[in-house]
């Protein structure tokens, strides 16, 4: 019997997510965002920029919990241009990278108007082969290649780039409507041509300027699908991102869990786990410093409130009346605990005693002082990398791996 092909999801949020405009992520966040997306059963995280000085302590400390089996199965992969030198500047600095994704742009309005004369439609596709061949040279174990602005690209000439990338080596190529102007028909039926004649898996990358999303990420995928290949949907937590932002990643599990037409012909990834999607969703919003619309899918506010009348009755009668799925799938129903009394917080000008005690209550003992003083420290540094009051998840990380958070509080100034 034919092996059912699946929807994966590769996460963007370290990547595209961290590059919304006004807001970014400390090194400890993007790691606590990774460690949550592995929980959650992510085929993928793209964590960031590995030509990018500042990232390279963090990009490696990750790639050492990858190998500890702290954040695994899930790959980590880093983004590039397509070009040699960021190939062998990767490896320079990162040398533990074994995923990337390299981007060049594909569209004759940037080829024109970004490239300015530099590069034509032959040099685009000689520059992503090179890049491919290199980093297969070095030691990469997966490639994928990123058409950038692919949903402007004339559809021959996306097909001619795709297939020079898998003659190259390859593993997929990414379809990317850099600017949100494509719709439920027009990506369907590109992706549909481009799968059927490139023969390799493809990813999805939407944005959200028309607000269709979610509607051109399952519709991409399903397109894929059809040709009977695997598909990937690229997804940001919270749908951060540029302009007007990434498709939301619980949106997208849900759209394809529940959305009719999909139950009995396309296949979520089965190592996915809702259950993660509060915590992961609370937490980016945390760090983010951006505040989950009331309204958004599975985990807004108001996204199992009932007030109409007759909308509250049905759905006392039987949730399923006006409720599509269970919040307890999405892990929501804890009960919060609100702090009435004294708390002792650990910050960057915190006491040995004082931060005994936050630790004991998170049922973490020392061996001695100082053990309990190099966790102190690194609980110091955090709150300066953070600015602001550290979570449980991160503080119970500090002492489970004080080595590895000490590289990535790190960063190595440009020589």
């Amino acid at each position: 019997m034919k092996t059912k092909n699946r929807i994966h999801i590769i996460d963007v949020t370290n990547r595209d997510g961290v590059q919304t405009s006004r807001i970014c992520l400390s090194k400890l966040e993007k790691t606590m965002l990774n460690i949550y997306l592995n929980e959650m059963g992510v085929f993928q995280s793209e964590f960031g920029f590995p030509v990018t000085r500042h990232e390279t302590n963090y990009l490696s400390a990750n790639l050492e919990l990858a190998k500890k089996g702290i954040i695994d199965p899930m790959r980590l992969n880093g983004w590039l241009r397509a070009t040699t030198g960021d190939v062998e500047t990767a490896f320079k600095f990162v040398p533990g990278l074994k995923h990337v994704n390299l981007s060049i742009s594909t569209s004759d309005q940037m080829v024109k108007h970004k490239f300015k004369g530099k590069m034509d439609h032959k040099g685009v596709i000689d520059a992503m082969q090179k890049a491919v061949k290199k980093a297969k040279k070095m030691g990469i174990k997966t490639i994928g290649v990123n058409a950038e602005d692919a949903s402007r690209t004339r559809i021959d000439y996306l097909v001619e780039f795709s297939q020079a990338a898998a003659a190259a080596g390859a593993d997929r190529v990414r379809y990317c409507d850099t600017l949100g102007c494509d719709t439920p028909d027009t990506i369907y039926t590109r992706m549909y041509t481009l799968a059927r004649k490139v023969k390799l898996p493809l990813e999805v990358h939407c944005h959200n300027d028309l607000g269709l999303v979610i509607a051109n990420s399952v519709s991409g995928a399903k397109a894929v699908i059809d040709t009977g290949h695997d598909v990937y949907i690229n997804t940001c937590v919270n749908g951060m991102g540029e302009r007007a932002g990434n498709a939301d990643l619980v949106s997208v599990i849900l759209a394809i869990k529940y959305g009719n037409g999909f139950k009995d012909k396309y296949f979520l990834d089965e190592r996915i786990d809702l259950k993660v999607a509060w915590r992961i969703c609370k937490y980016a919003s945390y760090a983010f410093g951006v505040d989950i619309p009331i309204n958004q899918p599975g985990i807004g506010a108001n996204a199992f409130a009932h007030e109409s009348g007759i909308h509250a009755d049905g759905a006392l009668k039987d949730r399923r009346n006006y409720e599509l799925y269970d919040y307890e799938e999405l892990g929501r129903g804890e009960p919060e605990i609100i702090d009435t009394g004294r708390k002792i917080t650990a910050g960057e000008y915190s006491g040995i005693k004082g931060f005994r005690n936050v630790y004991s209550r998170l049922e973490v003992e020392f061996k001695n002082d100082r053990e309990a003083t190099k966790v102190l420290d690194l609980v110091r540094y955090a709150n300066v990398h953070n600015q602001k009051p550290l979570t449980t998840d991160e503080l119970l990380f500090i002492a489970k791996y004080p080595d590895v958070a000490g590289k990535i509080f790190s960063m190595t100034p440009q020589d």
